[in-house]
């Protein structure tokens, strides 16, 4: 799909003095702001729209009526707020009912948006948020409204399905790979060095874990093993191969995936209480102080540090992907084209058409081949320990990461701009 595509005469009058609204949701990444900007600029250069809304706080926001416009602001602060981490119109983990047993959300999200004159709605998130996409655009052909629904991606887990990648996830990958190096350097200094563990964010998959594999010294990766929820956790060989590479080297450096099971699916981390977020998914985190202390138990060595890396994962702008960012604007501006030639319901995929020379193009898939789905890590590239992953996956990852944002700086910091504050 061409980015610049020529939007039809008949399009635009078909849509002529009306607006639209773009919103966040779900986990923030570095790059999720640029998604907006994307639409932003097409719609400023096209003018198929008089105004783009922002709902602040998504859904959720949009149903209390906090909405801004988005075209009134100045480009000097659309300029920052692209180059700005983590959801600046607000995020929410907000599930909408069934529409079959309750209507009574989608009746007040549409009245709100015949109050706006809103012709097309715009998701910027992952799995959950397409699902809310489904239901919408469902429910707008159901009762005949004329409002357009398109989702546009964004996730640093990459689990989204039918894409090769999400815009936010070359980000995390880069902030992931740059901190192993610079923890591997750490924590290597000593004549008797220790164990290190690095934790990734991952509960159902482990591509972040296997990003780690981009962490290289001398072309050798850092990582003496890599852990991932695709293949099940064997505590007894773990301990077997930890204590005879810290005998063979003195050191070993281990990542781990927060969502790594044991033989009965049960979550290693999984909190005793079993906490759970709002749409059900188990709150984990702390896998990597469970092997440490394990490590010890087991008389390994006492020189055991573990890092969980959290939410540094999705907002770290100071160490992102020029390339990510350029992905995630266009399919912002993408969502825009195709919501103005009449498509709905569908999702803005990213397909790799070239891997030695990169390069993608966009197409679309339907909402519903993607909600509330999951995409796997490729069980082909792990190796046949389980432990580490194969020269495949390093090729995948490698474009993704590409060159480095240049940020506006206000003394000698990142200047940054959101209007959900």
């Amino acid at each position: 799909y061409t980015l610049f595509k020529t939007i039809s005469v008949a399009n635009i009058r078909r849509i002529f003095m009306s607006n639209c609204i773009i919103a966040q949701s779900g986990g923030p990444t570095a790059v999720i702001n640029s998604s907006v900007v994307g639409l932003l600029k097409g719609n400023k250069k096209m003018k198929a729209f008089d105004n783009v809304y922002g709902g602040l706080n998504g859904i959720e926001g949009i149903l209390e009526r906090n909405i801004i416009n988005l075209s009134e602001i100045s480009d000097e602060e659309i300029s920052y707020f692209r180059f700005t981490p983590s959801s600046g119109l607000g995020s929410c983990r907000y599930k909408l009912k069934d529409p079959e047993t309750n209507e009574e959300e989608y009746d007040r999200l549409m009245k709100i948006f015949h109050e706006y004159d809103i012709k097309a709605f715009f998701y910027v998130g992952g799995n959950d948020s397409m699902d809310t996409i489904n239901k919408l655009s469902k429910y707008a052909k159901k009762k005949n409204i004329d409002i357009k629904f398109i989702g546009i991606p964004k996730t640093i887990d990459n689990d989204l399905m039918y894409t090769d990648h999400t815009p936010g996830f070359g980000s995390a990958a880069k902030f992931i790979g740059t901190t192993a190096i610079e923890t591997y350097l750490d924590s290597s200094v000593y004549t008797n060095n220790g164990i290190f563990i690095l934790e990734t964010m991952g509960r159902d998959t482990g591509w972040l874990a296997a990003s780690a594999c981009l962490a290289r010294i001398d072309n050798k990766p850092v990582a003496d093993f890599i852990y991932l929820p695709e293949v099940v956790f064997d505590e007894e060989k773990f301990l077997k191969d930890v204590r005879k590479r810290f005998e063979e080297n003195n050191k070993v450096y281990i990542v781990v995936s927060e969502g790594i099971r044991n033989k009965d699916g049960k979550f290693i981390s999984e909190i005793e209480s079993s906490t759970q977020d709002k749409f059900g998914h188990a709150q984990l985190g702390g896998v990597c102080n469970y092997l440490k202390n394990i490590i010890i138990e087991n008389g390994i060595t006492n020189r055991v540090k573990a890092l969980e890396l959290g939410i540094l994962q999705r907002c770290s702008m100071h160490c992102a992907s020029d390339m990510d960012l350029k992905e995630a604007y266009d399919v912002g501006k993408c969502a825009y084209q195709y919501a103005v030639d009449g498509e709905t319901g569908k999702m803005v995929a990213i397909n790799r058409t070239s891997n030695f020379l990169y390069d993608v193009s966009y197409t679309l898939v339907d909402t519903e081949k993607i909600a509330n789905q999951v995409k796997y890590f490729p069980k082909e590239w792990i190796n046949e320990e389980g432990n580490f992953v194969t020269q495949e996956a390093y090729d995948y990852f490698k474009p993704l990461i590409k060159n480095m944002p240049e940020l506006a700086f206000e003394g000698n910091l990142p200047k940054y701009k959101v209007f959900n504050l």
